[in-house]
């Protein structure tokens, strides 16, 4: 299915699509999707935007949700805020500009390959060399963080199945040690490889 857990294998035009031009319009349509979206009515119909470029890409359910699945806690806590602070109208719209954002941008790392990305990011920024910024080192954080974010969703995901397997009942305590102490680890792995590779400055 995919090279680290995030590509999922399509002959679909959004994978054949240019990694570059595909960041680019991803991002100016997240903004405008975020400005446009004002009242609640606006969601749903942003939503069935995501999800028929979804369909054209032609992205299964499950690797979809498995991508927004680590959001859904944070959109609870944020509903039940702005339903206190602002009322369910803005509640809604707050949370669906959130999901909409996370999931154009999920469906970019779904259908673009980690190191085609990594390439786009490094050729835009090759220009800045000039005032001093590393593009090659800077292209490589943006990749962590975007590999990152599924990385920590398993962690949870695996700490949730292991949980239920036990028969024991939810408690946020009880899945935030176990997520904390799998994403410290996966952290300080990640940091072994990179002083391998003599990236430790």
């Amino acid at each position: 299915m995919s090279t680290l857990g995030l590509y999922h294998r399509a002959s679909s035009p959004m994978h054949r699509a240019p990694a570059g031009p595909k960041l680019l319009v991803t991002a100016a349509l997240i903004v405008v999707l975020t400005v446009w979206m004002r009242q609640p009515w606006q969601v749903p119909v942003a939503a069935a935007l995501v999800l028929g470029l979804y369909l054209m890409a032609r992205i299964p359910p499950r690797p979809a949700l498995r991508q927004l699945r680590p959001l859904l806690w944070m959109l609870v806590v944020i509903a039940a805020f702005q339903v206190l602070l602002a009322g369910w109208e803005r509640a809604v719209v707050v949370c669906g500009q959130l999901l909409v954002a996370v999931a154009l941008a999920a469906l970019v790392t779904l259908t673009t390959r980690v190191s085609d990305m990594l390439d786009a990011i490094v050729t835009g920024l090759r220009p800045l060399r000039r005032v001093g910024v590393d593009a090659e080192r800077v292209g490589l954080v943006l990749v962590m963080t975007v590999r990152a974010v599924p990385m920590l969703g398993a962690i949870v995901a695996q700490v949730t199945e292991a949980r239920k397997a036990r028969g024991l009942g939810f408690s946020l305590r009880a899945l935030a040690v176990p997520v904390v102490v799998g994403a410290l680890l996966t952290a300080e792995a990640m940091g072994e490889a990179l002083v391998a590779r003599g990236l430790d400055d």
